[in-house]
């Protein structure tokens, strides 16, 4: 299996630190630093054992690859919904005189 790559573009790069730095969503600040890494030239699987915080499984490191090369961007996870749906007041009476 071959070593996967990552070139970036100046501005890529600079984005890339900046959330690696300052973002509050600690898993953007982990995938800014994987990709980072990757495109400082370690492979995959060096950065998904001893790259990060905490080891990650390889394929997972490969999969925010292939979704950065494919948007050229961190994309945020959706916003989760609460496990109840809001309460909604019930209708008032209708009062026919």
């Amino acid at each position: 299996m071959r070593q996967r790559t990552l070139d970036l573009a100046v501005s890529e790069r600079a984005a890339l630190e900046h959330i690696r730095d300052h973002d509050r969503r600690p898993y953007l600040r982990e995938r800014a630093a994987a990709l980072l890494k990757i495109a400082d030239g370690l492979a995959a699987l060096q950065v998904a054992r001893s790259g990060l915080l905490k080891p990650r499984h390889p394929e997972t490191i490969l999969l925010w690859l292939n979704d950065f090369e494919q948007h050229r961007q961190l994309r945020p996870r959706p916003a989760c919904r609460g496990a109840f749906p809001p309460r909604t007041t019930p209708a008032s009476p209708r009062t026919d005189a």
